[in-house]
């Protein structure tokens, strides 16, 4: 077996797209008895992708420098150390149809990954279907519940800035959903009357869907957003007033929780829109990281506001194994079943590198970039 590969590189480490290059002899990845060795067949596109090409997102330390987060392939080595499922069987082995979730080094022909971040892929999924849906789902799950702490409760209003764009598709329908969680329904209600010593328990139903909000820049990306999406509403940023537009449509009230990608330049409508004990998560910082002017932070103190931010590559294995799982519990069957929609926009030849990204900083995408690795 080579011990080199072909993987997606750039000249002088850093550049714009057009550094971009495939380089025939790459060192190949070693799995160590925990992580299983990978033949890519697709590999996702995704913004830190172009923010590392840049300069301005370096890898973690110890991690490749090779680009991507994700992919689909096919297992070409287990590892020496055999895991076993439920039913006593290795839980991985040489030939098995996978995807996953990578720190980086998905660009590649060969990647390595950690046993317990594989994720079995369904034979009806194309190799370009599968590679698309970790950094995307696992980012909506991680804003919704682990970062925004969903309560079915006491949330009843979401916000998704940046609405078509491939995380906030996925969080849009995660969040019409979010009530449907087995573990945020009631306990059953139990009746006992005495005269006759019966006791009845009556399920009580799960808490109503919460209105789901979604902003963009375009017009057409905020009628995407309600005709396809099937949000509350999408308003327009550029439209002066919108933080009063959204509480109109809310019935005059705030915003539970707000899922942010901009950052600076929204950080004041942010707080304005938000509700009494309502929190933002900040995901993002493509409106830039230094706060204008004149940016009143009084409402944090009189909304109990709760500001955190978060990126998910650089949360530890134990916490990515997590959303992993909440993938597979919260998200696979709605996949399977239709009830959740998973939106690619364009697929390339992975030697088309340089259309791929020119075409993620145009911003013109409502879905996946996907690249496939052709055998020559």
């Amino acid at each position: 077996m080579a011990d080199t590969m072909r993987a997606v590189d750039i000249e002088g480490g850093k550049g714009p797209a057009s550094a971009l290059f495939i380089n025939p002899s790459v060192p190949k990845p070693k799995p160590t008895a925990t992580e299983c060795l990978v033949r890519v067949k697709a590999f996702g596109l995704n913004r830190a992708d172009t923010l590392q090409r840049q300069g301005s997102y370096p890898p973690l330390p110890g991690v490749t420098n090779i680009l991507g987060l994700e992919f689909s392939g096919v297992v070409e080595d287990a590892g020496n150390r055999v895991e076993k499922g439920e039913q006593g069987t290795p839980l991985w082995e040489v030939g098995d149809e996978v995807f996953g979730l990578l720190y980086g080094g998905g660009y590649a022909e060969y990647v390595v990954i950690d046993k317990r971040m594989l994720i079995r892929k369904p034979k009806a999924w194309s190799w370009e279907y599968a590679a698309g849906l970790c950094e995307i789902w696992f980012t909506a799950l991680q804003a919704l519940y682990l970062v925004g702490d969903y309560d079915p409760k006491r949330m009843r209003s979401i916000l998704w800035h940046a609405g078509a764009s491939s995380v906030s598709i996925a969080g849009i329908q995660l969040s019409r959903n979010a009530h449907l969680s087995a573990d945020s329904h009631q306990p059953a209600t139990t009746t006992t009357t005495t005269t006759t010593t019966t006791t009845t328990t009556t399920p009580n139903p799960p808490p109503s869907p919460p209105k789901v909000f979604a902003t963009s820049r375009t017009d057409a990306k905020c009628s995407f957003c309600v005709e396809r999406l099937h949000c509350t509403a999408a308003v327009n940023t550029n439209h002066p007033n919108w933080v009063e537009v959204i509480k109109t449509q809310n019935d005059g009230s705030g915003i539970d929780l707000v899922i942010d990608f901009v950052g600076a330049s929204y950080f004041q409508s942010n707080l304005d829109v938000l509700a009494q004990d309502g929190r933002v998560v900040i995901l993002g910082l493509m409106g830039g990281s230094i706060l204008p002017e004149k940016v009143n932070i009084a409402p944090l103190l009189r909304k109990r506001a709760r500001v955190e931010g978060s990126t998910l590559r650089s949360r530890d294995l134990e916490y990515q194994i997590r959303l992993r799982d909440l993938f597979e519990e919260k998200v696979m069957p709605g996949l399977m079943d239709g009830t959740y929609e998973h939106h690619t926009e364009k697929v390339f030849d992975w030697k088309d590198i340089k259309l791929a990204h020119e075409m993620m900083e145009r911003n013109e995408t409502k879905g996946k970039l996907i690249c496939v690795i052709n055998s020559t």
